[in-house]
């Protein structure tokens, strides 16, 4: 947990898909499914939907604008989840 800057919905956006579904005691439907742990890279929809469901669900203080999962060394079956978010304006 980083010291300060914990309120800042970005930190929270990067938390919430660091976290595995089940692991937050009170909120088990928090954080990213373990059914894309280990699952082919066919499958990877399943994983970029999950994280898009979780940030509009959790994160009401961000709008998604793209996300993607990427290839880091496809060979190896090592991908990373890329979302970009940005603040919702106040009205």
């Amino acid at each position: 947990m980083l010291t300060s800057g914990n309120g800042d919905p970005r930190v929270c956006a990067v938390n919430l898909l660091r976290t595995v579904r089940g692991e937050v005691p009170m909120a088990r439907t928090k954080g990213i499914g373990r059914e894309h742990i280990d699952a082919p890279a066919t499958r990877s929809d399943g994983l970029r939907a999950d994280a898009e469901w979780v940030l509009e669900t959790y994160e009401p203080r961000l709008s998604r604008e793209k996300t993607a999962l990427m290839a880091d060394e496809a060979v190896k079956g090592d991908f990373e989840l890329q979302a970009s978010v940005r603040r919702k304006e106040e009205a």
